[in-house]
C-alpha cells in the first residue's frame, strides 16, 4: 500500500497571521498538523515547534526502525516524541514572557501498509473518506465534546455553541500531555483528511464530503477545501493534509473521486 500525501495552509479571511502548521514526510508516510494558540505570535511558534520537532524526530526514528518495529513500538515512539515536543514548548513559554501560555492542538498520522496509527491532542481532527462515506475517526478533546458526551447538548446545538474553541487538552500548556492514540485499517482508495478547526468549524461533515468527492487530485482537494471554508466565512486559519491509499488488494481499485453522491 502506497500513501500519497499533500498539505496546504491558508490564513483565512478574518486573520492576518497564521497559527497553523503542517508537515509531511513521504519517505515514512508521516503527516503532522498543529493549530497554535497564544498571544502575539506565540501560537505560531508553538505549532511550528510541534510539527518540525515531530517530523524530524519521529521521522528519523521511523527510518531507523524501518519495518521491523511493531505497531506498539511506533505508538510508543509517537508518545515519546510528542512528550518531548510538549516539554520544549512548555519550557520556551516559561523562559520567554512573550510566549507565556502558548500551546497547540495536534494530530499526527503514521501510515503502515494496511493501517494508520493516529495520535491527537485537542480539537484538530482526522477523517476518513471511504466509498463516499466520510467518518470522523478522532474525538475532540474539548468542552463542547464533553457536553455532548454528557447529554447536556445535542450535536446540532453544538454547531451554534459559543464554546467551540475551548479545548480540554493541548500540547505545551503543562509540563506533561496525554496523547490519545488509536489504530484504523486502510483500504485501497481510502482518503484521510487531517485538519484544523478552521475547516471543521466552517464546513460540516456533509459539506466536507461533497467538496472532496468533486476533486480528482489531492492538490485540487486541498485547494477546494480551503476555498470552501473561506467561502463559508474563513473565520480562522485553515490547514489541511490529505492522504490517499494507492494499491493493495484489500479493496476495489476504484479512484476516490469516483464515489459521488
Amino acid at each position: 500500500m502506497m500513501i500519497e500525501l499533500h498539505a496546504a495552509v491558508d490564513p483565512g479571511r478574518a486573520r492576518s497571521n497564521n497559527e497553523d502548521s503542517v508537515a509531511t514526510d513521504d519517505g515514512v508516510s508521516l503527516a503532522v498538523l498543529a493549530d497554535g494558540m497564544g498571544g502575539y505570535n506565540a501560537g505560531e511558534v508553538a505549532s511550528n515547534m510541534a510539527t518540525s520537532f515531530i517530523r524530524t524526530e519521529l521521522g528519523r526514528w521511523l527510518r531507523e526502525a524501518s519495518t521491523q518495529a511493531s505497531d506498539a513500538e511506533v505508538r510508543r515512539a509517537m508518545d515519546i516524541c510528542v512528550d518531548n515536543a510538549n516539554r520544549a514548548i512548555f519550557n520556551a513559554a516559561n523562559a520567554n514572557p512573550q510566549y507565556a501560555g502558548m500551546g497547540t492542538t495536534l494530530v499526527v498520522a503514521v501510515f503502515r501498509d494496511n493501517r494508520v496509527l493516529l495520535g491527537h491532542v485537542g480539537d484538530s481532527r482526522c477523517y476518513r473518506l471511504r466509498e463516499g462515506r466520510l467518518q470522523q475517526i478522532t474525538r475532540d478533546h474539548s468542552l463542547l465534546q464533553e457536553q455532548i458526551d454528557a447529554g447536556l447538548i445535542t450535536p446540532e446545538q453544538a454547531a451554534f455553541s459559543a464554546n467551540k474553541n475551548l479545548v480540554t487538552r493541548a500540547v505545551g500548556v503543562e509540563d506533561t500531555v496525554l496523547l490519545e492514540t488509536h489504530q484504523h485499517d486502510v483500504l485501497a482508495g481510502d482518503v484521510f483528511l487531517l485538519c484544523s478547526d478552521g475547516l471543521s468549524d466552517m464546513l460540516d461533515d456533509e459539506g466536507i464530503a461533497q467538496v472532496l468527492q468533486g476533486q480528482e487530485t489531492l492538490e485540487s482537494g486541498t485547494r477546494a477545501l480551503i476555498a470552501a471554508a473561506n467561502d463559508a466565512g474563513g473565520k480562522d486559519n485553515i490547514s489541511v493534509i490529505l492522504g490517499r491509499a494507492n494499491g493493495g488488494a484489500s479493496a476495489p481499485a476504484r479512484s476516490w473521486w469516483a464515489f459521488r453522491r
